[in-house]
């Protein structure tokens, strides 16, 4: 049986905390727009307080996210144990994207690793915390995170990854504004 929280309390910072990958969920507000889901990691995710958790989002194949978070603000952040007592985790919330560039993304970059390609971070003002048994859950091995992207990244250099992101970033699949010019 689930259980809603009215905080992200310590139990649940514990459990967020070892975990080393979450998803994201958001929609456009158009009926036939399409849902996203986006699966993160490489130490992306902190909580700022009780009700507040932001992540680093970093250049990749689309900006489904950013665009919708922009457009409505939904966004759920979920989290799964594959590893010790099963257990699903759902941040409910609005979602703000502050672009690289943007004081709000200088003020929160250094709450995370140097990692080439970032783009936004993603706050999100969390409004329902809920959890579920995960019994489904497959129990998976850890192995590491992988560095693929990282080194992608790195071999293109800061100029060919900002050209790519002016290129395939301005809008979403559905035609939504994506990332404005100056990133």
């Amino acid at each position: 049986m689930g259980k809603t929280y009215d905080r992200i309390d310590d139990d649940l910072r514990r459990f967020i905390g070892a975990q080393q990958m979450f998803f994201v969920a958001t929609a456009p507000l158009a009926a036939d727009g399409l849902i996203n889901v986006s699966p993160k990691g490489l130490d992306t995710f902190r909580i700022l307080d009780d009700h507040t958790v932001v992540y680093l989002d970093l250049t990749g194949s689309g900006i489904e996210t950013l665009a919708h978070v922009r457009e409505n603000g939904r966004i759920v952040i979920m989290f799964c144990a594959f590893a010790g007592r099963a257990m699903i985790l759902r941040l409910n919330g609005r979602g703000t994207a502050y672009q690289e560039g943007t004081p709000e993304f200088e003020e929160l970059r250094p709450l995370f690793p140097s990692l080439e390609g970032d783009r936004a971070i993603i706050r999100v003002e969390v409004d329902r915390i809920a959890d579920s048994c995960g019994w489904g859950v497959p129990l998976f091995e850890y192995q590491g995170q992988r560095d693929t992207l990282l080194r992608y990244y790195e071999q293109k250099g800061p100029d060919v990854v900002r050209s790519m992101r002016r290129k395939g970033n301005a809008t979403s699949l559905d035609g939504l504004p994506g990332l404005t010019a100056s990133s």
